[in-house]
Formats: C-alpha cells, structure tokens, sequence
C-alpha cells in the first residue's frame, strides 16, 4: 500500500485557520493523497490479485484435461511463473525508483495483467489454440500441444507475472469458463486505478538503494588494495551530513574501504557529498550492504518453507480424487482446500495479538512476546511435520485406492474423506504464520529505516527462489524415479504414483534445513531487539520489550 500513495501531509493547523485563508497551490496539493485515494487503491489491489493467483489451484487440471500436459510439466510451468511474480516486484521497486515513478509503473503493471488474463481467457474459449479434447489419464493417445500453442498459453502467463508483480492471494476460481471472470476484475482494476489519477500524489524517481549497493561493491573493489585507517580514524570515512556515526563497524571489513577517502579535494564536493559516488560512498551505504549480507543466511533457511507451502497442485489432484461432501448436496471444490492454510495463517495472528500475547504478559505481570528467530524456528518445525502428514494421508489414500480397485482409474472418487487433507492445510498456514511474519519483523528490526523497502521484498525474493528449487526438485524426482520404465513419483496417473514419496522426500529436506537454521541462527548472534531488551533490564528500566 505503501508503495502506491505518498504519506498526507500534515496539518496542525485548526479548521478556522483554513476558513479564512484563501485558496493556495498548498492547500490545493493537501487535497490530493490521503484517505481519499484508498478505496481506489485497495480495489486496485483486490481486483489485481483475484486476478493473477486466483487461477492457480485449478491451473494443473487446465494443463492436464485441456493441454495434455503432464502433472510434472504442468507443476513446473506453475513454479517458474510464480517464481517470475515473485521476483518482479523487485524489479519494479528499481524502475520506480530509479526511473518511471510508481503512478506510472503501477499504471502499466494493470495494463499487462490485463492483457495477459484476456490472452489466458482467449486459451480456454478458442479451440484451435488447444489440442483435441482427449482423457490421456484413461489411457488415451492425446496429441501434445503444438509450439504456437504453448507460446499462446506461456505468453499470458508471462504478461500476467509482469503486471501482477508479485501478489499472491489464494481466492479460487473454478472452471475454464472463469477464466473470463479475472480478465473482467483486471478491467476493474486498471480502470478504477487510472480513474483516480487526478488524487494522487505522482511521487518522481529518485537514486533506488540497489543503485547503492552497486556502488558499494564497485568502490570497494576499486580501493581494495588499500590499507584501512587506524581504529576510531575518524576523518578517514566519508559520511552523510549530520550524520553520527563516525566510523564503519569491523564486521566485513573488506566493505570499509569504499567509505576512505583518498583524497579530500577531489573526492568531496563543495556541499559535503561525494563528488562521484563510482569512487567514493558514505559509511552509511556501506552499512546498508553489511546489514543485507548478514541476514542471507538466515533468509535463506526460510526457502525450505516457501518450497513447502507451494506445492498447491498436488493437494488438488488428491482432493479431486477424494469424496469433498460437506452435506449430501454440497462439496468443497478441489481447488478450495487451499483456504484452510489461509484461514489458519489469519485464526493465529488474530489470536497471537489480541490473546495469547495479552495473557501471557497478565500472567508474567510484564510484556511478553515471542523472539523473532524462534518463531522463525517454529514455523519450520511445523513446515516439516505438515510434509509428514502430507505423506502420511496421501499413503493411506494410495493404498485405499489400491485395494478399492482403481490403480488405473485416478477419475474415480474413493470413498475416504477429503477432509483428510485440512491438517496439513492448517499446518502449513500456521508454519507461514510463524515464519514469514517472523521473517518480517526480523528484517525491519535488522535493517536501518532507508532500507524497509528491501525488508517488504526479501520474503517475495525467497519465494522466488523456492519456486525455483521446486521445479528442479520435481523435474530431478521425475526423471530419476521414472528411469527404466517405472511409475514416476509424480506420475499424472496419482494412484500409480508415489507422491507420499515426494512428500517424505520433501520432510526430509525440511528437517536437514532445521538443523542448518540452527546453525545459522547462533551464528547471527542475538538480534537488536534482544541486546535492546537485555539493556533495559540491565539499567533496571521498567517497561521494555520481554523476549521469551
């Protein structure tokens, strides 16, 4: 939301005050921004995500009914273009910054959303752009999808993954003929968005902190055979105006040396500032980088976990093969079991807020509050037992399928209850809830206030990445487990398959990425909140933050 409106801007001044003076170009400008522009940017924003990742529970069975493509394939495709969106904001927060402003990159990023929701709806309602219908899970020799027809369905993906830019909602849409429903709300959103131009705030480009870190990294390696200052060398670093911080901290020394300044006159402007920032930065850019490569290794514990949660077409091919009767007249769709992980990700931080935190602190007679790292540690936990019960309901499933008679038949329904599958929804949802808002929380304490930007996109990064790891670690089980004529792990054929396989291959994984988290974690040390409260206590100052 942020990324979208300038803060209002803010004014003591009484209503008489405005009463009687005249209209101004500040008063005019007051007018703009503020709470009149939200109800344009959160329907912007809802319709935009109805739109992008509504479609993606059900995509798989598009791909397999329609395109006839392979459950491995078709998986695949999902985690490249969920990779691709989860790395675009990062992208667009560059060109925002540095070029285009964000009116007009989120003004573009609505256009092509919806040009690529239209180009998908236009898949599913033209049947030349699809093969011949064909069931290739009855045996069928179906005719695989020609190049112009998969660079057709590749393409709306990928128009979609540029304008989406990363959101992610689990709000499903059940059908082809909804393919039509998000290119109507991606309408919505880009007009109502364009609709309110005249009230925002256009904020203009400015140098991105990316820009930053490059600069950084040049400079250090230019000066890297220079030797570094004596300690507390103060006039030796360039640093902002008014800035107090006098020198850089020793951690990744290496990093200093694009803060020395070699020579006064040529390196420093008459204002103070550097006069090429290729060959001179400041000791807080510096800091910025340092404060970045710390937290890696950290965030990358966190990738297991995105790898985890999105394995949203599995689940799907096991909840259509299983009863979904709620009463004798309605069934939970098999796209829709993917809102239990959402339901439960909401039911925790609601209850973490307004009740377990506020109890615990009236039983402790003090603030309490669970520290960032271990609630990361938690929500990994609960990520590697969720594949554990995943692999143990789809076990039971398969065997029950067996004897059921249906090794051949992943059409039929069995009887055993889909709700089955809800544990690990919910599993999942708290392990989410438990990382990824420890995630957060992690970064922004970490990370000085320039950088928030950076700590709002690193989780997206890490999910940009796992969907990454996940298609090669789909792509690696299907061909090692599919050599010399045996039934793939993830076979489209989910009765013949082995995916309790996968998913105990997947627990494993998680649990060696435990272990690592561990390390990782005492290797980082104590977090600022930590040593803040430690120094609250130590001056015997009541009130401060309790990490438990």
């Amino acid at each position: 939301m942020e990324d979208k409106i300038e803060e209002p801007i803010s004014d003591q001044r009484t209503m008489s005050d405005h009463l009687n003076d005249a209209p101004s170009s500040a008063s005019l400008k007051r007018r703009k921004g503020g709470l009149i522009t939200m109800p344009f940017i959160i329907a912007n924003e809802a319709f935009e995500k109805v739109a992008s990742y509504g479609l993606v529970p059900n995509m798989i069975l598009y791909f397999i009914g329609d395109y006839h493509l392979s459950v491995a394939k078709g998986t695949n495709i999902l985690f490249f273009w969920t990779a691709a969106t989860n790395f675009m904001p990062i992208l667009g927060a560059f060109l925002s910054d540095s070029y285009l402003g964000r009116f007009l990159t989120i003004g573009l990023g609505s256009i092509v959303s919806l040009l690529g929701t239209i180009l998908l709806w236009l898949t599913a309602m033209i049947p030349k752009v699809k093969p011949p219908p064909c069931d290739m899970l009855l045996g069928q020799k179906c005719q695989s999808p020609t190049a112009s027809q998969m660079t057709l369905l590749i393409s709306s993906f990928i128009l979609m993954a540029i304008g989406a830019g990363g959101i992610r909602p689990l709000i499903i849409l059940d059908g082809e003929s909804g393919f039509g429903v998000p290119a109507i709300l991606m309408f919505l959103s880009a007009f109502l968005f364009f609709l309110a131009s005249p009230l925002y705030i256009k904020m203009q480009a400015s140098t991105s902190l990316f820009t930053g870190f490059a600069q950084v990294a040049v400079v250090a390696y230019k000066n890297r055979k220079l030797p570094l200052p004596p300690p507390n060398s103060t006039r030796c670093y360039h640093r902002k105006k008014g800035s107090e911080v006098l020198v850089p901290t020793k951690k990744l020394r290496f990093l200093n040396k694009a803060c020395i300044i070699r020579n006064p006159e040529q390196d420093i402007a008459a204002d103070g500032s550097a006069s090429n920032p290729w060959r001179l930065c400041t000791i807080e850019q510096v800091e910025e980088l340092k404060a970045l490569l710390k937290v890696i290794p950290l965030w990358s514990t966190g990738i297991m976990m995105s790898i985890n949660i999105s394995q949203n077409s599995f689940p799907v091919l096991q909840a259509s093969s299983m009863d979904r009767h709620i009463t004798s007249s309605f069934q939970i769709p098999a796209g829709s079991f993917g809102m239990f992980t959402v339901i439960a990700l909401a039911i925790w931080v609601v209850l973490y807020d307004r009740a377990i935190l506020p109890l615990a602190s009236k039983i402790k007679g003090k603030p309490v509050r669970l520290g960032v790292k271990l609630r990361m540690g938690i929500g990994l936990f609960l990520s590697c037992l969720g594949m554990v019960v995943s692999g143990i309901v789809e076990n039971a499933r398969r065997r029950k399928a067996i004897r059921e008679g249906y090794l051949n038949n992943p059409r039929a329904v069995l009887d055993m209850s889909a709700m089955w599958l809800i544990p690990q929804h919910l599993l999942n949802g708290f392990a989410e809830a438990f990382n990824a808002i420890g995630q957060t929380e992690f970064y922004y304490s970490e990370f000085p206030k320039s950088m928030s930007s950076i700590a709002s996109a690193l989780f997206g990064l890490g999910m940009a990445v796992a969907n990454l790891l996940a298609s090669l670690i789909v792509s690696t089980v299907n061909d090692l487990t599919s050599k010399g004529g045996k039934e793939s792990w993830v076979s489209s054929n989910i009765n013949k398959g082995h995916y309790d396989n996968y998913y105990w291959l997947l627990a494993i994984l998680s649990l060696i990425n435990m272990i690592y988290f561990l390390a990782c974690s005492w290797a980082y040390g104590p977090c600022v909140e930590r040593i803040a409260s430690a120094n609250v206590e130590g001056n015997g100052i009541k009130g401060g933050r309790r990490v438990i």
